[in-house]
């Protein structure tokens, strides 16, 4: 495990990158006995080395995404806020009930985040159709679409000090801040 976490320029800030091979992982997880557990059984030896593990899941319903559920305490749900994501994370709400009632029953979902926000009636829409389809589990942040973003992740800096100044990056950190206020994060 620790042959494949990479220390960041970034203080406190380690990652494990994904990376082609992944993509096979999911197929040789197919044979395997106890196949939705290997990722929590693998984190469980780096757990204590950290306050808070983030595991970033391609958007799809996959394995992978089951090994994710059943390693995590909880969820956070990113939505893009555009009509054909609300398809999706209605899937991926399935995905997680299953994955409470067979595999993790105390995972969490911390919240929906809304993101790719922008001043326009559609996302207005779609921002009101998430507040009425998840009541109650809507984050009161959300994350503006800009160009910075793809910009921080090609200079491979988070975009709190990509440009720390920028209105995505304060959007950032209110969802940090909420997290901690909510009691996700300490």
């Amino acid at each position: 495990m620790h042959d494949v976490i990479r220390h960041t320029a970034t203080e406190n800030i380690d990652v494990m990158p994904a990376n082609i091979d992944l993509s096979a992982a999911e197929v040789q997880l197919v044979t395997e006995v106890g196949r939705e557990q290997i990722l929590a059984g693998v984190l469980r030896k780096v757990r204590n080395e950290y306050d808070v593990i983030i595991i970033d899941c391609q958007p799809s319903l996959g394995l992978l995404t089951v090994n994710a559920l059943t390693a995590a305490d909880g969820v956070i749900i990113p939505v893009a806020a555009e009509f054909f994501a609300l398809r999706g994370v209605a899937l991926l709400m399935q995905s997680i009930e299953k994955v409470q009632h067979r595999i993790n029953p105390d995972l969490q979902v911390f919240g929906v985040l809304v993101t790719m926000f922008t001043r326009t009636l559609h996302s207005e829409e779609v921002l009101q159709r998430i507040y009425e389809a998840f009541q109650g589990r809507v984050l009161h942040s959300v994350i503006s679409r800009s160009i910075k973003l793809p910009d921080s992740t090609v200079a491979a800096v988070p975009i709190t000090i990509f440009a720390p100044e920028h209105k995505t990056a304060k959007e950032y950190r209110e969802v940090a801040r909420e997290l901690i206020s909510n009691g996700v994060v300490e």
